[in-house]
């Protein structure tokens, strides 16, 4: 009777899951029938026999590239968290990360064909286009502070952070407000009036007092997982760690896209792109707790192979121009040599380099397994020597203290005439 009312509370609970998950996956279409609704605007826009007025926003293959795959990303990511933990605020806000980069498609888009064809009632088109002027800066506020303030579980700390809730909210509104409203010609759409502009300082106002808000609850919300990591368990604080690691990547991977458009723009623009979807793509893992713990390897490994990286570049690059001033002092010319020869040394240099680098690496961030690491492999040298058995319980006992650190200890030794037993057997 117990089972068969456990089996029904379980098909009551994945039924009721149903709705949710239906909901998640529905704001997923959404967002992509927004986008590939917009993009087919703008190809309309692009062919329009009046195209050739001056567009503020036009649609490029990579642009459209960037932003299909980072709204399905963050669709996705929520649409997979919000179904399997529907009280999880964070999934509904991926979701909605996703419909807003959707709409904001779809509006700038609808604008620019607008514009170009002249077809179509011009009070929608005005408003696309004010739409589209405001609407990103959403994806600005709400996901930074509220992700950082609800990561994992989707709740507050506790009730002390409502004010920083309340000011992202609050301040979120004023920037909204003080963009949306302010007079004059949209800025991605300069030859049109803000339609619905209101020429007053107190927009200015808000809009001001908003992002001084916004910031500081920014900054407070930036807290919220230092604080979670000093009071969290082992799980939670793996969790925070795929969090700052999605972070870490997102913030090198815009400093790599910065130094990229010294060569190429667009290269740039993808770098960026793609680093920042370390962020949801993490977040999720975390939150679904999927190879939760395998953050550490994944960690250990970025920073072996990242130090490794730059030590391997600046020894090639040296090589290099080293052999090269060699050269020229020696035959009067540059050679292919020194290339030949700094490649071939690098190969050299990659096992070793490599050991030692993890080796400073393990010392340095994991001292307390490499300490284990280490007690472990000196204990298993004694052992194959010692054959008193009261020095191998007084080894055994220190390396379980060592790595282990139990609160107690004990170790059962089999009796002698036991073990004379077994062997006469």
């Amino acid at each position: 009777m117990a089972q068969r009312t456990g089996e029904q509370g379980r098909r009551a609970g994945r039924a009721g899951g149903r709705p949710v998950a239906w909901l998640a996956w529905a704001l997923v279409a959404l967002s992509l029938a927004l986008l590939l609704g917009g993009i087919a605007l703008s190809r309309g826009a692009a062919g329009s026999a009046v195209a050739d007025l001056p567009l503020g926003g036009e649609t490029q293959d990579s642009s459209v590239v960037v932003d299909l795959v980072t709204m399905l990303t963050c669709s996705v990511v929520g649409a997979i968290v919000a179904s399997r933990r529907p009280r999880n605020a964070i999934g509904w806000l991926f979701c909605g990360v996703g419909v807003t980069l959707g709409l904001n498609s779809f509006a700038g888009d609808y604008a620019e064909f607008w514009l170009a064809s002249a077809r179509g009632p011009s009070g929608l088109g005005e408003t696309a286009a004010w739409l589209s002027s405001w609407v990103w800066r959403l994806l600005v506020y709400v996901p930074v502070s509220f992700l950082l303030l609800l990561f994992p579980d989707g709740r507050l700390p506790s009730p002390r952070w409502r004010p920083a809730a309340w000011g992202a909210a609050v301040g979120t509104a004023g920037v909204i407000v003080g963009h949306a409203l302010e007079a004059g010609p949209l800025v991605d759409f300069p030859q049109i009036a803000n339609p619905y502009g209101l020429d007053s300082p107190v927009v200015g106002t808000v809009g001001l007092a908003g992002s001084v808000v916004a910031a500081g609850s920014m900054v407070a919300c930036a807290l919220s997982p230092v604080v979670r990591l000093r009071r969290s368990g082992s799980e939670q604080r793996q969790q925070i760690k795929w969090l700052a690691y999605g972070g870490v990547v997102a913030v090198g991977g815009i400093f790599l896209g910065g130094l990229a458009t010294l060569w190429s723009v667009p290269a740039s623009i993808g770098i960026m792109s793609v680093s920042l979807l370390g962020l949801p793509v993490f977040t999720g893992i975390a939150i679904v707790r999927h190879r939760l713990y395998d953050i550490d390897f994944i960690i250990n490994r970025t920073l072996v192979y990242g130090a490794l990286t730059l030590l391997l570049a600046a020894a090639y690059t040296g090589g290099v121009v080293g052999l090269q001033a060699a050269f020229r002092v020696l035959t009067g010319q540059e050679s292919t040599l020194a290339v030949v020869a700094s490649t071939l040394a690098i190969a050299a240099l990659f096992g070793p380099l490599r050991r030692r680098v993890q080796a400073f690496v393990d010392r340095s961030f994991y001292r307390r397994k490499y300490d284990a690491a280490k007690t472990l492999e000196a204990l298993g040298v004694r052992l194959r020597d010692d054959t008193d058995i009261d020095a191998l319980r007084s080894d055994l006992t220190e390396a379980a203290r060592d790595t282990m650190q139990p609160e107690h200890l004990s170790l059962w030794l089999r009796p002698e005439a036991s073990r004379k037993a077994d062997r006469a057997n």
